[in-house]
């Protein structure tokens, strides 16, 4: 073998062991790109998470707004319905006593009329009375005293006052005179003129001498 041969032998060997090792060494991997990736993809799926939180957040304080609006609509509209409900019972109950009070003063005009014909038949009788006319008296009694049950079961009614004390809702002084009595003073002494109430209102007050 030849002395270049022997060499470049050599140089064959070397290179198959050089190879190898080239081979099996690896270039380092650039880790950074992958670690921006992935903090990247973090940070957007932190951003997404943040906006479906503040999405609720604001459907939620919509939802409230709204309840809280229905609630105020709620209470003003059951404010009205309190406040008519009463001034449709305060009405009801206000018609209802003008009802009643019409029916029972309704015939007032006429029995206010009436009232000097029944003042003319008590004189008739008294004269009757004074003439001895004891069958006409008689008579003209049993009319009188059906006229006034008539009026009495519409309503009216004589006005106490003979003897009784004074009293202004009921008796109109007509004059006043010393009493004879210390006990008849403020008390009713004479009657000119009866008075009458019609289901308890005073449709004509009783004309009175009072005591003093």
């Amino acid at each position: 073998m030849t002395e270049n041969e022997n060499v470049n032998n050599q140089d064959d060997a070397l290179k198959d062991t050089v190879k190898p090792d080239m081979e099996n060494k690896q270039e380092p991997v650039d880790e950074q790109p992958k670690q921006e990736e992935a903090a990247e993809a973090k940070e957007a799926k932190g951003d997404n998470v943040s906006e479906k939180k503040s999405k609720r957040f604001k459907i939620r304080h919509a939802q409230e707004k709204a309840l809280e609006e229905e609630k105020a609509k709620y209470a003003e509209l059951n404010d009205k319905y309190l406040r008519l409900f009463s001034e449709f019972d305060n009405f009801r109950k206000r018609t209802a006593k003008e009802k009643l009070d019409l029916t029972a003063t309704a015939s007032e005009s006429v029995i206010k009329d009436i009232l000097p014909v029944l003042d003319d038949f008590e004189r008739a009788l008294q004269n009757m009375e004074k003439n001895g006319n004891e069958a006409d008296l008689q008579g003209v009694t049993l009319i009188f005293n059906k006229l006034k049950d008539t009026l009495k079961k519409k309503g009216l009614e004589e006005i106490e006052a003979m003897d009784v004390e004074f009293n202004t809702d009921e008796h109109e002084a007509l004059t006043m005179i010393p009493a004879p009595e210390e006990d008849k003073k403020g008390k009713v002494l004479d009657v000119i003129q009866k008075g009458y109430k019609l289901n308890g209102k005073v449709i004509r007050f009783a004309r009175v001498v009072v005591g003093n």
